[in-house]
């Protein structure tokens, strides 16, 4: 499975990083973030200058743009493939209610689903990164547990994740 990753926290948030090293089991991972932070950007696009992509030492690629530009470009010609599956988040607090509305984690997914692709947003209910580990795992479970179901139509999901030990999410 090719997976893209993005977020609206920046290419250098510890949420992402978490996402990207808890499904990089489950395929080929690229991300594509913005270089920084775009919280409440929602699916706005930049149109008032040119947009610039670069890749960080880590191998993540960031964009000076917005989330929604991430995801534009990445699956508009930047990546030279059509991933599986976009993965936005992990984001560092709730996108729940009018939330979704604003959020940048949410609007990075949504692109991908207008675009035909199947996409997951995932968030923290609580701020912090006390749990983050469990957030992700909790992440490529859902992943996982999808898998063929996420490419037989386009979806879009945002999953909200309370900030607790993996043991209390699962048991």
């Amino acid at each position: 499975m090719r997976i893209l990753v993005s977020n609206d926290d920046g290419y250098f948030s510890p949420g992402i990083a978490a996402l990207v090293a808890a499904v990089r089991h489950l395929g080929e991972v690229v991300v594509v973030a913005p270089e920084r932070d775009r919280s409440g950007a929602s699916q706005s696009l930049t149109l008032d200058r040119p947009l610039t992509l670069r890749t960080a030492a880590n191998g993540f690629h960031y964009v000076n743009g917005t989330p929604t530009d991430c995801v534009h470009l990445a699956l508009n010609g930047v990546l030279g493939f059509r991933p599986d599956l976009v993965l936005s988040g992990i984001n560092d607090g709730a996108n729940m209610g009018d939330d979704t509305n604003y959020s940048g984690t949410v609007a990075a997914a949504t692109e991908a689903f207008v675009l035909g692709v199947p996409a997951i947003a995932f968030s923290m209910i609580d701020h912090g990164y006390a749990h983050l580990d469990s957030a992700a795992r909790v992440a490529a479970d859902v992943v996982a547990r999808l898998g063929a179901r996420l490419r037989e139509r386009p979806m879009l999901l945002n999953v909200n994740i309370p900030n607790l030990p993996y043991s209390s999410l699962t048991g």
